[in-house]
Parts: C-alpha cells; sequence; structure tokens
C-alpha cells in the first residue's frame, strides 16, 4: 500500500514528464527560425513571460518558503533553462531592438523576483507567511497565463476550424493541469491547487471545442495569422 508521500512524489513525477514535454512544444517554432535565418513575426513575450512564472515557482518550492516541494523546483528550473536558451535563440536571429527588450525585460524580472524574495525572507517569519505571499504572486501569473488561450479559444468559434489550437498541445495543457491537481490534492497545497484546476479547466474547454467543431466546415478567412504559443510553469 502507497502512502501519501510515495502517491504523492509518484504523481509529480509523472508531472514533471508531462510539463518537460510542454516545455519543449515551441522546438518546431524555433525550427522555422532556424531554416528561414529570421525570427519573422515571431514575439519573445511568451518565453520572457514563463521565465518570469519559472522563477517565481522556483523560489516557492524551496525549504524557505515551502518545504517538501522538489518536484516543484526540478521542473521549473528545468523549464527554466530550456526558456533562456529560447530566449538566447531568439536574439541571435533577432534584430538589435527586439534584442534589446528581451534585455531589459529580462533584467526586470530578475530584480522583481529579488526584491519580493528580500521581502519575503526579511520581513515574513516561518513558511506558511512566506508560502501565502509567493503562492498568491504564483497564481496571478498563472491565471493570466492560462487565460490566454481564451483569443485562440474565441477564433475557433468565429472561423469554425480547429487549425490554430493544435489537439496534442490542448491535451497535453488538460492532462498537465490535472495531474499537477492530484498533486495538490494528495498533501493539500491551495497554491498550486487553484493554478492547475483552473489549467485543467481550460484545457477541458480547448478538447471540448476542439470535438465540436474539428468536422465542420472552416469559414474562409483573409489572413492567415501566426498563433502565439503561450507557456506555463509546470506547477
Amino acid at each position: 500500500m502507497l502512502s501519501a508521500t510515495e502517491a504523492r512524489n509518484i504523481v509529480g513525477i509523472i508531472g514533471n514528464i508531462i510539463s518537460f514535454g510542454l516545455f519543449l512544444s515551441p522546438v518546431p517554432t524555433f525550427y522555422k527560425i532556424y531554416k528561414s535565418k529570421s525570427v519573422e513575426e515571431f514575439k519573445p513575450d511568451p518565453y520572457i513571460a514563463t521565465v518570469l512564472n519559472c522563477m517565481f515557482w522556483v523560489f516557492y518550492g524551496t525549504d524557505w518558503v515551502h518545504p517538501d516541494s522538489t518536484l516543484i523546483v526540478t521542473i521549473n528550473g528545468i523549464g527554466l533553462v530550456i526558456e533562456l536558451f529560447y530566449l538566447a535563440f531568439f536574439c541571435w536571429y533577432a534584430e538589435s531592438k527586439a534584442r534589446k527588450k528581451v534585455g531589459i525585460c529580462l533584467v526586470i524580472e530578475v530584480v522583481f523576483v529579488g526584491i519580493v524574495a528580500l521581502i519575503t525572507l526579511l520581513t515574513l517569519h516561518g513558511t506558511k507567511k512566506r508560502s501565502l505571499l509567493v503562492g498568491i504572486i504564483c497564481d496571478i501569473f498563472n491565471v493570466i497565463m492560462y487565460a490566454s488561450p481564451l483569443t485562440i479559444m474565441a477564433k475557433v468559434i468565429k472561423t469554425k476550424s480547429v487549425k490554430y489550437m493544435p489537439f496534442t498541445l490542448s491535451l497535453a495543457n488538460f492532462l498537465n493541469g490535472c495531474i499537477w491537481t492530484a498533486y495538490a490534492l494528495i498533501k493539500f497545497d491551495i497554491y498550486v491547487l487553484v493554478s492547475n484546476g483552473l489549467g485543467a479547466i481550460s484545457g477541458l474547454l480547448q478538447l471540448i471545442l476542439y470535438g465540436f467543431y474539428s468536422g465542420c466546415r472552416p469559414k474562409k478567412e483573409e489572413t492567415d495569422p501566426k498563433t502565439s504559443e503561450v507557456q506555463l510553469s509546470a506547477a
């Protein structure tokens, strides 16, 4: 019979595997950039946002803030490295203006996280209070990022086409939300539960839309815009 800790670890490892796959999902985009030797219309914003999200979740999972969260630290630490690699790759092919934007944003993010970390560690005593502050910040950013697919869902309804909402990515987002929700319930963690519960709902709605519109004949569109790839931290 598995103990709660063992079950939580198993679920967390599965969550790490699924989340790792999500972090690798933009690889085709960067292959296109490599082939064309240009970033074209692709924006670095989603990756910049994900870097900030990962940094906060890594800080949240430390023993000083929320002990016994090693699996949250590992996957978000890996995700942070991957996102920084994406941004470095983007900057290699981007114009100087875009590179400057990425550099400024990353500096601002590091300063912001540093300020929050100092306030948390120096003014709040006990992991309960620290988890409250950092957990709320993590949830705010995760909820914002989970809301981002709403624009794509609106496009699906408008065009009656699932062209811009890949089934595999929607399914991965749903499974990722479910597995981390289960992780949060085994040893109750309200902050992981809130963001990933909403993520599971968002993924489910995407799958429902896909099932409803996948057999429909799409409306003719005047333009063929690139989809906005938005990632989420794995926690």
